[in-house]
């Protein structure tokens, strides 16, 4: 496998062997997985071995919301590119595309761009330090790679563990930020009040999802931006995963709750690097009293790309077909492990839905899904994110492949053998040191 061959030099060049974590092929299938792509478009991806698979997994981390190569993305792109992605001058692109994201928000008047989540929320976190001119931070769930965000390892080397990707390692992080981010579980409004009383003249921000494996518990939302304005910490919503996935901007919209700060990046642009910091006047002023500036944060493709996609995504109502093809492969899912026998917890966003199987060998169970899925032709995973670009009928096609594998699967569980059926080790989870 020529893909699993330079994996293998990659690991030897390439610190952790790839740029992102959750690209990792032992995440999914260790010594198996293509690992690499000679091309992708729409939702058929082909390796580097020549072989085609439909890719039924992540598309792109979730970052291909119309699916590989949308043409008319890519058109603008193109279009982009033959007038000069860089000058001495700005690209006009992005004053149009900060009117759109505030026309989507009404809530908001000011925009800043960066070209990742993760430095996003960065940015996000210094406009709120900036503003508030106070240090620390109360945040839930998982924000990047970063020094403010990593800080909460300092203290308890497994305080992220419960906000979803266990064992991230703080080595680098200044020990004097220890105790500048304080975490609290998602709908534990009770956690948030613990700090608030402990830090109340010291919060310069909450930063958190909006919603993502699990809905807010009534008034839990409410409860936390009047929190926030009591208080006077900026309440930065983390759109980076959830927004554009349920609706035309983040997802808070629906939920009916106004943040100070919206951090954007990830579907925006359909896998283009672009991300935005959206906000109020009031709190993304204080910009201009820190320094915040970066030469690629004003090239043309990202914006001239996140322009192309949020048009088609509202042209195309894409939010709808999201939705509905997410909730065919959950009940799709449930379905098909009720006829195998199979023990089953299928849950999360319609479009960033997950199953887990709920046995003591689960990761092996996943792992040999995987296998027997990738044999039939599917990047597949416990994880879809779906897209513009998967149809009906690659949904019928998938689950009659799920419903044969999950046959499979019940059958390991009933000879307890699993582990034996792998072609490789089972899969890996969480943040580990990779070793040749």
């Amino acid at each position: 496998m020529q893909g699993q061959q330079l994996y293998q030099r990659a690991k030897t060049r390439i610190p952790g062997g790839t740029q992102l974590l959750s690209k990792r092929p032992e995440l999914f299938l260790p010594e198996q997985w293509p690992s690499y792509y000679a091309s992708a478009r729409g939702v058929h991806v082909t390796d580097l071995d020549g072989k085609a698979y439909v890719d039924m997994s992540i598309m792109g981390v979730g970052s291909c919301i119309l699916g590989y190569a949308d043409p008319d993305v890519d058109h603008a792109v193109k279009a982009s590119i033959d007038n000069g992605v860089m000058c001495t001058l700005n690209a006009p692109e992005e004053v149009e595309l900060a009117e759109l994201l505030c026309g989507l928000h009404p809530w908001a008047q000011m925009v800043r761009y960066a070209r990742s989540g993760g430095e996003a929320l960065s940015i996000a976190v210094r406009i709120a330090r900036a503003y508030t001119r106070r240090d620390k931070v109360a945040f839930s769930g998982y924000h990047g790679w970063t020094d403010w965000y990593l800080a909460a390892n300092l203290g308890e080397e497994d305080s992220l563990d419960g906000h979803l990707m266990p064992g991230l390692d703080p080595a680098g992080v200044p020990h004097v930020l220890r105790g500048t981010a304080l975490p609290f579980h998602y709908n534990r409004i009770d956690q948030l009040k613990t700090i608030v009383d402990a830090e109340r003249d010291n919060l310069a921000a909450i930063v958190m999802e909006p919603q993502r494996g699990q809905a807010p518990q009534p008034g839990f939302l409410e409860q936390v931006r009047q929190i926030a304005s009591d208080i006077g910490a900026v309440l930065i919503f983390d759109e980076v995963t959830t927004g554009f996935r349920m609706t035309a901007g983040g997802i808070h919209l629906l939920l009916g709750v106004n943040p100070d700060i919206a951090v954007f990046a990830k579907a925006m642009s359909n896998g283009y690097a672009m991300a935005a910091i959206v906000g109020t006047e009031q709190v993304m002023q204080a910009a201009q009293s820190t320094f915040i500036s970066s030469t690629n944060w004003t090239e043309r493709i990202g914006p001239a790309a996140a322009l192309a996609t949020i048009q088609k995504y509202r042209r195309e109502n894409v939010a709808a077909h999201l939705i509905g093809i997410g909730n065919l492969v959950t009940e799709g899912w449930k379905q098909a492990a009720q006829e195998a026998g199979l023990k089953i917890h299928a849950d999360g966003l319609p479009s960033l839905n997950h199953f887990s199987l709920d046995y003591a060998e689960e990761l092996e169970l996943t792992t040999l899904f995987t296998q027997l899925m990738l044999d039939k032709g599917y990047l597949a995973y416990s994880q879809f994110k779906p897209s513009f670009a998967h149809q009906g009928y690659h949904i019928e096609e998938y689950l009659a492949a799920v419903t044969e594998t999950f046959t499979i699967l019940a059958d390991a569980v009933e000879k307890g053998d699993a582990a034996s059926r792998l072609s490789g080790p089972p899969a890996r989870r969480g943040f580990y040191r990779l070793t040749q």
